[in-house]
């Protein structure tokens, strides 16, 4: 399993007892000489890779976060790990909540499972992905559309079904997250969508761990189908 998230959450037992294991990358390249964002916010550059290829200057170099985890990663702990690469799923918070919904969206055949913490679900239409989209990406929001799962529904990618979980008092929720565009965009392509409004939490360490158990729970019943 592949985690896309800042917010790794109590999940060790979880994981021991459900057999899984459990992959948690970075979010960006790392090390001297990675440009980040001039002005060091944490919504771009070295806090915030978006898991993209990134085609602009001066992050066209480091910033191939999707060819990594889609692809290198992968290979990476197939080489050196017993574990069965056909059996693999995918989740993550916020901005890898995104990476999470696009990425299963991307390669339907190979990920058995899909769930998401306070995912960026159309970031064409939120500030934090306009801002990551187009400074990575350049202006041409046709290239924009693979990594938005809205988008990427209306434009006939599919999946068996979803997990999703917000929190209510979460302060991007209106503005920068958007459920209501996956949760229509889910219904209109017939893609089973479980998306819970959790009351009275935030975007936090503390509402990730307090329900990453269910959404191991969700990948391990997924996974053991796919045998």
């Amino acid at each position: 399993m592949q985690v896309t998230s800042h917010h790794r959450g109590e999940y060790r037992q979880a994981c021991a007892q459900l057999g899984l294991i459990f992959i948690a990358p970075d979010t960006s390249p790392r090390g001297e000489g990675v440009p980040g964002d001039p002005a060091g916010s944490y919504d771009f550059g070295l806090g915030a890779g978006f898991y993209v290829d990134a085609t602009q200057a001066p992050f066209a170099r480091n910033y191939r976060m999707w060819g990594y985890v889609t692809e290198e990663l992968p290979e990476l702990i197939g080489a050196h790990f017993p574990v069965d690469l056909k059996r693999q799923s995918i989740l993550g918070h916020s901005m890898g909540g995104h990476g999470a919904l696009t990425i299963a969206l991307s390669y339907p055949g190979r990920y058995r499972a899909a769930s998401a913490f306070s995912p960026i679900a159309a970031p064409s239409q939120a500030p934090w992905g306009i801002k990551a989209l187009g400074g990575y990406l350049g202006d041409d929001r046709a290239a924009w559309r693979k990594h938005d799962a809205v988008a990427l529904i209306e434009d006939g990618a599919r999946f068996p079904d979803f997990l999703v979980d917000v929190g209510d008092a979460d302060p991007f929720l209106k503005e920068q997250l958007r459920p209501e565009l996956l949760e229509r965009a889910c219904a209109k392509a017939d893609i089973p969508l479980k998306l819970r409004l959790q009351s009275g939490y935030d975007h936090s360490y503390y509402f990730v761990s307090t329900f990453m158990a269910d959404h191991l729970r969700w990948h391990a019943a997924r996974l053991k189908l796919a045998v």
